[in-house]
């Protein structure tokens, strides 16, 4: 099985930006619920169909085909709900780690979260200076809730 192990944080500050590179994205959901997702990405030009189990801490199993990205466009314009995450994803590195930096546009704009992938859920990792609090357990920074409940609806923000 294809295991993910990731942690999420929100930013300090920019300094990570003199080091990034970015790439843009544009994803949807053709279902996110019982902690299942089927998610439609493209990067580029290039298209993804991404399965995705339920998360215990900071595991998920997940599964990620390459597709054809004209069937990608055409998913995310007539199966997925809306609105479509765009984001610009940014690598950083880090002591040894690539770090992805997300930075949401559209109905998410404001949003910054970095992601690390690990071989464990224990694994330990040297901390950048901009690396600000862990939202790892916090689903509203999932992207499928950020489908549903949108950044730019957050009350009060927290990020």
């Amino acid at each position: 099985m294809a295991l993910e192990i990731e942690r999420k944080f929100l930013l300090r500050n920019d300094s990570w930006r003199r080091s990034a590179r970015g790439r843009k994205y544009r994803q949807g959901y053709i279902t996110a619920g019982s902690g299942v997702t089927v998610r439609v990405r493209t990067v580029e030009e290039q298209g993804f169909l991404t399965i995705k189990g339920k998360s215990s801490g900071a595991a998920r199993a997940e599964y990620e085909y390459l597709i054809p990205v004209k069937d990608a466009r055409e998913m995310l314009s007539t199966l997925c709900s809306g609105p479509l995450i765009e984001k610009t994803r940014y690598l950083v590195e880090y002591g040894g780690f690539t770090w992805e930096i997300d930075e949401f546009a559209g109905e998410n704009q404001g949003l910054l979260v970095a992601e690390i992938e690990l071989e464990s859920e224990e694994q330990d990792f040297p901390r950048p200076p901009w690396l600000g609090r862990e939202v790892t357990g916090d689903d509203r920074y999932f992207n499928a809730s950020l489908v549903r409940n949108p950044y730019r609806n957050w009350g009060s923000k927290t990020a």
